[in-house]
């Protein structure tokens, strides 16, 4: 037996339960002489239940004659007390009655000790069910850690899920193990926003059928998708034939905007082979796309059970203006973009545009390509 097992056991809290004091004082002795150092003694068997209710005993040893309430009567009431432990009760009689035995065994005792004590007996048989106690007390322990790791598993599966609605699954991993910080946690911080949509969907969905539309939309998604996770963008929004994009958050990285439109240019040029096919089917389609950089804040959107990320802020609107205001084949962009990307990628002015929301005329340019000697839109 391991020291520690000993020593859980040697601590344990006994109670002795007799209206003969000196059957009591033997026992509490017989035990004390043995290292327990817990043993409680009680002579009124009236009051073993409120007791243990109060503060539980690891094993008790029970005398079954006894005024006003005997053994049976006790562990009736002993049985009424909530308690998810394995509790030892020993019976202690000075009778030969086999009757009272069986009784006692079906109402719970695990076991007997004929009265005189045979001291070796009677130590080894407290000895073997605290025993017992002790190790069932530590399987609980073990299965509970296990059932709350269960569940700390399951909940963090959970998360990692419903981030990846957002992020890159490496990203979302990354935020679960507390390697970021939580970006649902409300934040402000400065980012780059790609916002998409296709042109021509409106009457796409008045003549095709329905499973067409679907199709259309699985493909859309697929390509964009690929494209949003291979440059680490974040997405804010996506659904149906629009999508919002945001670039140095919850990660920040050190060239948003430049992603951003190296981004931009590939969904068009991927987005250009997918309606080559769609064409011949007499789909007509287009995508427009619209970048800007600013200031926003960024958290949980939403209500319980059902939050959302989301950013909040005047660059958002405005991504979402320019796209409305580029053609199908279009990658517009703000002065803030443009000013952060004009070393890497060729643009042309597009004027100054009168976007709803905004008092001030906004300059717009027009990305074309990325100039020569540069890759992934960074100088070589």
């Amino acid at each position: 037996m391991n020291e520690s097992l000993l020593a859980q056991m040697l601590a344990a809290r006994i109670l002795i339960v007799d209206d003969v004091e000196a059957n009591v004082l033997l026992l509490q002795n017989m035990l004390r002489q043995q290292g327990y150092s817990d043993v409680h003694t009680m002579t009124d068997s009236r009051q073993v239940a409120a007791a243990h209710r109060a503060e539980p005993f690891d094993l008790i040893l029970l005398d079954l004659q006894m005024p006003y309430l005997d053994g049976i009567a006790v562990m009736d009431q002993l049985a009424a007390v909530p308690d998810e432990d394995f509790l030892p009760v020993i019976v202690v009689t000075a009778s030969s009655d086999q009757d009272n035995y069986l009784k006692a065994l079906q109402r719970g005792a695990r076991d007997y000790i004929r009265k005189p004590y045979a001291t070796a007996e009677t130590i080894q048989r407290i000895r073997n069910y605290l025993e017992v106690r002790v190790l069932y007390r530590e399987r609980r322990r073990q299965a509970e850690i296990l059932e709350k790791r269960v569940q700390e598993q399951v909940a963090q599966i959970d998360r990692v899920s419903r981030l990846k609605r957002f992020f890159s699954p490496h990203l979302a991993e990354l935020i679960v193990a507390g390697g970021v910080d939580d970006p649902l946690r409300t934040h402000r911080r400065e980012i780059t926003v790609v916002s998409v949509d296709l042109r021509g969907f409106t009457a796409f969905t008045e003549r095709a059928e329905p499973e067409e539309v679907i199709s259309v939309l699985h493909e859309y998604h697929a390509a964009m998708g690929q494209l949003i996770l291979a440059y680490e963008g974040t997405i804010e929004y996506f659904a149906g034939d629009g999508m919002m994009v945001l670039f140095n958050d919850p990660l920040p990285l050190p060239d948003p905007a430049a992603r951003a439109a190296r981004m931009a240019l590939e969904m068009q040029a991927v987005f250009a082979g997918l309606t080559a096919e769609w064409r011949r089917h007499g789909f007509e389609l287009g995508m427009g796309i619209g970048i800007a950089q600013g200031y926003a804040t960024i958290g949980a959107i939403g209500f319980e059970g059902r939050w959302d990320y989301g950013a909040v802020g005047s660059v958002t609107n405005l991504a979402a203006r320019l796209c409305a205001e580029a053609q199908a084949g279009q990658i517009l962009t703000d002065r803030k973009v443009q000013r952060s990307i004009e070393a890497l990628f060729e643009s042309r002015a597009a004027g100054d545009l009168a976007l709803k929301g905004f008092m001030q005329p906004v300059p717009v340019y027009a990305v074309e390509r990325m100039r020569e000697g540069t890759v992934e839109g960074r100088s070589l």
